[in-house]
C-alpha cells in the first residue's frame, strides 16, 4: 500500500491534516484532521514509500509503549479510514 500522489500531511490551525495538492485538492474537497499518533503513522508511510498495516504496526511498537495486538488494531482503524478516504492505494 502507498500514500496517492498528491495528499499531504499539513498543520493549520495548529491541528494535522491531510489534504490534496493541485487537481487532488478539487477532487478531495476536504480535509482530514488527524490526532498525534495518526499523524505519526502518515509520517511513517510516507517515509516507507510501500507499507502494510504489518509494517506500520511495527514501527507504531518501537516508538511507544503499546502492545502488538492493540498496536495492530489502531493501525488496522486507521488504515481503514484513509481507503474509506481514498488517500491510500
Amino acid at each position: 500500500m502507498k500514500i496517492k500522489k498528491g495528499f499531504v500531511l499539513r498543520e493549520v490551525c495548529g491541528k494535522q491534516v491531510i489534504m490534496g495538492e493541485g487537481l487532488d485538492a478539487i477532487n478531495f474537497g476536504k480535509m482530514l484532521t488527524l490526532n498525534g499518533t495518526a499523524a505519526w503513522l502518515w509520517k511513517q508511510a510516507q517515509e516507507m514509500s510501500d507499507f502494510t498495516i504489518e509494517t506500520l504496526t511495527d514501527k507504531l511498537c518501537e516508538e511507544y509503549d503499546v502492545s502488538p495486538d492493540e498496536a495492530k488494531a489502531d493501525v488496522a482503524e486507521i488504515v481503514a479510514e484513509w481507503r474509506k478516504l481514498d488517500v491510500v492505494e
